[in-house]
């Protein structure tokens, strides 16, 4: 078996980091480079806070660090790191929870020279092992305890060439002074410092490496659209793996010298405890949980949220009520985000749309000369949508967008000019065509929550399944997570139909994450299929919705 190469630390080419250099997107600030600059200038603001929970977590107590801390830390943890042998170039897959060491950690790999590359604590053995294939890393950080799970053995079972590190054992936070001096490593800002990861319609997790430049390109997006500054408070929701976490609030304090209040899993009634306790100024929450905040003035009114300046949200079309009960009754300005791993990053602010109608569900196109630049294609012909109402792909370059997946073909992943294909259907709207409608994908991910899944891996698995002739997944609606999963089941002759029970009890077997299992089941004489052997999706979706209706 090959081994894959190593990650890239240089995947753009001198053309574009020449023209994004002159035009001013992009320059060269590292991320410790701005921990540094932190450490100098306010070194006694708080830089990173602990859940509240975090005893619950992982049995230690929860633990906040300044700048000045969070300096020494990180030159502890870099240390300790190039002692287990990491250097210059290497690859880090990290698992853990929203806790301090993991933020931690990206200051300390990036002062390294290495590459990070983070997955979600509910990955299991199947994708830990198809991530650790692909990028053939050597090294794995992670905890042996973590809600009485421990992930440093599923990590040792799924990637076995590589050393695992767990925090408590072979690593330890430490905000001592660093004891040893510091390796000199090339600092460019081009460098590439992370690879999150990303599910294609192939089931294979796909690496998308970025560059400190790309990530700061970013985080001056999300600072103008939250209109962030270097005194906020933020609270951060999300798992510190991808687009949310990442491009919304670890670069955006980097850049800033703001705090990180951490939380993790979305806990409701914590995060508003959180909000008020810290005097949070801008937030970011899911769509579901502000419906839910509008319909409950009185949970609103429970709390002290004058801190609150705004908050975001995405993922999902907002409801324009919702908007308008939170500026009008909440006095709280909502922001739309619409991003991805590769680059994708628009929004809808008050500035930008002051009608909640449209701000609920659409996006400013960017200005031709800004950081970004887009347009609309039909996904089949490439001939490019112009007038107000036309559906197409959408396509984006610039700044924030990466430069390929990481051992990838990507010659279809990018138009002849350059742009990324987004894989998501837009419609072209406003008088002027001002504003991009998300309408659907090209793609066939399905969006549980907030977290991406293939569905063509789950297809693989179940038509293995003893009792099924065939087998496919689809999404189906959800209030709370957007999307759940059904699986869309031809029994074999003379078996029964597996129970729901039965069937995600096979898939756990095969050590898929409990957010990939299915949570409805719905039988088939048949498949549809096109005349290439295809299974249709959306027919799919469709019957599903049809047979929803019909037991309602």
């Amino acid at each position: 078996m090959a081994v894959p190469p190593e990650p890239a630390m240089l995947t753009t080419p001198k053309a574009r980091i020449d023209a994004l250099t002159a035009a001013g997107h992009w320059g060269s600030e590292t991320l410790h480079s701005l921990l540094a600059s932190h450490v100098e200038e306010r070194p006694q603001r708080l830089a990173v806070k602990d859940p509240a929970d975090r005893k619950a977590l992982t049995g230690d107590s929860p633990r906040e660090l300044t700048w000045q801390a969070l300096g020494a830390a990180s030159g502890q943890l870099a240390a300790q790191l190039r002692e287990a042998g990491l250097g210059e170039g290497d690859a880090l897959i990290v698992q853990l929870p929203n806790v301090v060491e993991l933020l931690v950690l990206y200051y300390a790999v990036s002062s390294l020279g290495a590459v990070i590359s983070p997955v979600p604590v509910q990955y299991g053995r199947h994708e830990l092992q198809l991530v650790g294939d692909a990028l053939g890393a050597r090294y794995v950080v992670t905890l042996a305890n973590f809600r009485d799970a421990d992930l440093a053995a599923v990590a040792a079972e799924a990637i076995p060439n590589a050393q695992v590190l767990v925090f408590g054992r072979e690593l330890m936070l430490e905000s001592a002074a660093p004891s040893r001096t510091a390796v000199e490593v090339s600092d460019d800002a081009n460098r590439i410092l992370s690879i999150c990861w990303t599910s294609g319609t192939t089931g294979t997790p796909k690496g998308v490496p970025r560059s400190h430049n790309m990530w700061l390109a970013t985080a001056r997006a999300s600072i103008a659209a939250g209109g962030m500054c270097s005194d906020d408070v933020l609270l951060n929701p999300f798992p510190l793996v991808n687009m949310a976490a990442l491009g919304g609030f670890l670069f955006p304090a980097a850049l800033l010298g703001a705090s990180i209040i951490l939380h993790h899993p979305l806990d409701p009634a914590l995060f508003l405890q959180q909000m008020q306790q810290e005097q949070v100024t801008f937030t970011i929450a899911p769509p579901a949980l502000l419906n839910q905040l509008a319909k409950s003035p009185e949970t609103w009114r429970a709390f002290d949220f004058s801190a609150l300046r705004r908050i975001g949200s995405g993922s999902a079309p907002l409801s324009p009520w919702m908007i308008e009960t939170f500026e009008r009754d909440y006095g709280k300005q909502v922001v739309n985000f619409y991003g991805s791993n590769e680059g994708i990053a628009l929004f809808s602010t008050p500035e930008t749309a002051p009608d909640a109608a449209v701000r609920a569900a659409q996006f400013r196109r960017p200005e031709p000369d800004g950081m970004i630049a887009t347009r609309v294609a039909d996904p089949d012909s490439g001939e490019a949508c112009h007038a107000t109402g036309e559906r197409g792909e959408l396509l984006i370059s610039g700044a924030t967008v990466f430069d390929g997946y990481h051992a990838h073909d990507n010659a279809t992943v990018f138009t002849a000019d350059g742009y990324f294909r987004s894989g998501d259907l837009v419609e072209i709207c406003g008088d002027a065509g001002e504003y991009y409608r998300i309408v659907g994908r090209c793609k066939d991910i399905i969006n549980r929550g907030g977290m991406k899944i293939s569905p063509a891996e789950l297809d693989i698995a179940l038509e293995q399944h003893p009792a099924l002739s065939e087998a496919a997944v689809c999404s189906y609606p959800d209030e709370r997570l957007g999307e759940k999963i059904c699986a869309c089941l031809v029994v074999a002759t003379g078996c029964e139909v597996p129970t729901l029970s039965a069937l995600c009890d096979y898939l756990l077997q095969q050590g898929f994450a409990k957010f990939k299992l299915p949570e409805r089941i719905e039988v088939f004489d048949a498949l549809p299929r096109n005349p290439l052997g295809k299974v249709q999706r959306f027919e799919l979706q469709q019957r599903v919705a049809r047979m929803m209706e019909e037991t309602t």
